[in-house]
């Protein structure tokens, strides 16, 4: 039977990807797979006799961070040299894939055979927009279904020519964007430039939901378990808002997830006593609220909840699932400095940092939050934009950005359908035009589905 692979356990590592390397001795030719450290480590044991049984060399393992000391290794893009140089001689293939992922490996193999080596291939199961989407900075606005992004659940594989050419192109030219918001769609736009370069070729073989033996890829979906989830009472969440909004945005927070959190503060430029709202004096901002968010954090760490060790900043329209929250921090120790949340990118390629956009919900531990504020890193003025702000302080101080998928930026109607279908959201942000309760209840709130999930992932735990 075929060598499957799977990951176990959520570990507490900044970037969980590793990749593996091996031979295909009957074509004479080599592949090599990016992988994450518990699918390495796991399929050393299990499928050993497999591999020496078809002629495969034992894997090698690295770890993705370790590839590269640079902020912006997470992007790939920038670490596409560094494979062009050390495995252009004796691999045919990258393949990428997350820490979740469950690879059939001689299915995988099988399936690049399908394809010449010697020409360029870009492989994987394909995304679109179902409608033009912010995160996409409205990009094939006219139809934006033409345009075909992977999955990175499923994986997805470049061939060593394409990883070549893409190599002489990163040194001819700088990265052109500042900002890195979705990376499977800025990768798939890189590699197509503009219609000079390759679009997505689909294979079906690259799966999320494992439908069919045909799949050499399926995808764990479900909520990472490390252990009892973290108490609420051991989470404090601060709301952002203002005057004006809280009339129309603070009842749908009650009215959706506010009574799931132990302590929950709403930080405002007015104090309502009807709600309550905590006026912290700094004058409210169209934009950035970066001396607001420092003000919370003072005073989550100075002035009260001394034995809290979580701390969540939201706004007033971000929509976010407490209880799974609680279960995915269980990953985590608060001891350590955490900063959690949806990765983005400035500057990546010219030195710039990686930061915890704020809309999806920004997590901090309580040691972050003492090392941030210890190191007197500040807002250049109380409209920056607090996001990108704590995100320089964090690179500065060497303290990672932790990313999770779970979180969004957006709205659920900004993502592909067959996106959200494997995944656990913990959050998504913004109201525009859709009826926030609505979505919470569809999407966030509280269900048997979510402990049936934990218990099933406990017993494939145990029995492992």
């Amino acid at each position: 039977s075929d060598a499957s692979v799977s990951t176990l356990t959520h570990r507490r590592v900044v970037q969980k990807a590793c990749w593996i390397i091996f031979r295909i001795w009957i074509a004479h030719c080599g592949a090599a797979a990016l992988l994450s450290v518990e699918v390495a480590l796991f399929s050393l044991g299990s499928c050993r006799d497999q591999f020496k049984k078809r002629d495969f060399e034992l894997p090698t393992v690295l770890l993705l961070h370790q590839l590269a000391q640079q902020e912006g290794a997470w992007t790939i893009l920038p670490l596409l040299p560094h494979f062009s140089v050390m495995y252009s001689r004796n691999s045919s293939w990258i393949f990428f894939c997350e820490e979740e992922t469950r690879i059939q490996i001689v299915q995988l193999l099988e399936t690049l055979r399908r394809y010449d080596p010697s020409k360029e291939w870009f492989l994987g199961k394909a995304l679109h927009d179902e409608e033009s989407t912010i995160i996409h900075h409205y990009a094939f606005s006219e139809n934006p279904t033409v345009f075909k992004y992977p999955d990175l659940a499923a994986g997805w594989a470049l061939s060593i020519p394409l990883v070549n050419k893409l190599t002489k192109r990163l040194k001819s030219e700088s990265l052109k964007s500042d900002f890195t918001i979705d990376l499977k769609h800025e990768i798939a736009l890189y590699i197509w430039d503009g219609g000079d370069g390759l679009p997505l070729t689909p294979v079906p073989e690259f799966c999320t939901d494992r439908v069919g033996s045909s799949c050499a890829t399926s995808f764990q979906s479900s909520l990472p378990l490390c252990g009892n989830p973290v108490k609420k009472e051991d989470i404090f969440v601060a709301v952002k808002t203002c005057k004006k909004f809280h009339g129309d945005r603070i009842p749908i927070v009650k009215q959706t997830w506010a009574g799931q959190a132990g302590h929950l503060e709403y930080y405002s430029d007015y104090a309502d006593s009807s709600i309550p709202t905590v006026d912290l004096g700094i004058p409210n901002t169209d934009r950035g609220h970066c001396g607001k968010t420092f003000a919370i954090l003072e005073r989550f760490l100075n002035h009260s909840h001394d034995k809290i060790p979580w701390l969540v900043i939201v706004d007033d329209d971000t929509l976010i699932s407490i209880s799974r929250l609680r279960h995915l921090l269980s990953c985590y120790d608060a001891r350590e400095p955490v900063f959690l949340g949806e990765r983005y990118g400035y500057g990546l390629g010219t030195g710039g940092y990686s930061y915890v956009t704020g809309g999806g919900g920004m997590v901090f531990s309580r040691e972050a939050i003492r090392r941030l504020l210890a190191s007197k890193c500040r807002c250049y003025s109380n409209d920056a934009p607090d996001d990108m702000v704590l995100g320089m302080c964090f690179s500065g101080l060497g303290i990672p950005v932790t990313h999770s998928p779970l979180f969004h930026q957006a709205r659920p109607v900004d993502y592909p359908k067959d996106y959200l279908s494997h995944q656990v959201p913990v959050s998504f942000h913004k109201h525009w035009n859709i009826d926030p309760v609505k979505v919470y209840f569809t999407w966030l709130a509280p269900a048997e589905e979510d402990r049936a999930r934990q218990q099933s992932r406990r017993g494939l735990k145990e029995e492992l």
